[in-house]
């Protein structure tokens, strides 16, 4: 594949999340879990154009993809999506002008094809998306991404296969969770069906992921409290035989260098081309 769109994660983590997808002829945001000038400081560190961005989509109504969503909705024009159940799961979303789409929708935003899958969450209707560009009805580039999921769907599976950049929650280590400072109900909620993907299942399901069309692999909603970005990585990495540089770092480099393993951060935004 070759890079017809751009990824900016602005944030990625229980502390806040969004991210721009950039494609030919507009940009994407995917939730807004920052203020609205914390968004603009993090995407003008990565040289991200917010004036590009043409519509908004919103994967499920979590305070940590929503809390900045009011403020950024009074300076934008575009459209907003979210699921009925998102649009309507809290007080401040239903004073929103979303518009409601099904968790598998497909749209067609900014020169690209937006694909919409479901996922499992403990929320009302979760959903996240697949990015692509197709030219002469031929996928030439796609981009995707997978958090706050207990397990991965089918149709995740089917999404996520084959892309150029693949995001895939690696939220937590299963023993720093069992050994962590939280209550059992939330390591029980966090490690279940309906919570968030670890390190070991991220791992699990890279390999049937990943083609030789996948140029970077993405861990993204790392724990800070139950996970370390070298554990996320060296995970990811040993997936795919991918080697540490430097050992014990975070970045993983596999297939005579053509596969990037890395893993994103809750408080310094990334660019990926």
């Amino acid at each position: 594949m070759r890079a017809t769109m751009r990824l900016y994660i602005l944030a990625s983590g229980s502390r806040g999340n969004a991210a721009v997808v950039e494609g030919p002829t507009g940009s994407v945001l995917v939730d807004c879990g920052l203020s609205r000038r914390e968004l603009h400081r993090r995407a003008a560190l990565v040289g991200c154009d917010l004036d590009r961005v043409c519509a908004i989509l919103v994967t499920h109504e979590h305070g940590d993809h929503t809390s900045g969503l009011s403020v950024i909705c009074n300076h934008f024009d575009g459209p907003v999506y979210a699921t009925a159940g998102t649009a309507m799961a809290r007080a401040h979303l239903t004073r929103l002008p979303l518009s409601a789409v099904s968790n598998d929708c497909r749209l067609e935003l900014g020169g690209m094809i937006v694909q919409g899958f479901p996922l499992s969450h403990d929320v009302s209707d979760p959903m996240c998306f697949r990015f692509e560009v197709v030219e002469s009805h031929r996928v030439v580039d796609a981009i995707a991404w997978a958090t706050d999921t207990g397990y991965l769907t089918a149709s995740a599976m089917h999404a996520l296969h084959g892309c150029r950049i693949l995001g895939i929650e690696a939220n937590h280590d299963p023993q720093a969770l069992a050994d962590g400072p939280y209550p059992r109900f939330l390591k029980n909620r966090i490690a279940g069906d309906t919570g968030h993907l670890s390190n070991a299942q991220a791992a699990e399901a890279l390999p049937d992921l990943i083609t030789s069309d996948t140029q970077t692999v993405v861990a993204m909603h790392v724990s800070q409290e139950n996970n370390r970005a070298d554990l996320a990585a060296q995970a990811l990495a040993q997936a795919v035989n991918a080697r540490l540089d430097p050992p014990g770092g975070s970045v993983a480099h596999a297939a005579g260098g053509r596969l990037t393993v890395c893993v994103s951060s809750q408080t310094e935004p990334m660019a990926f081309r």
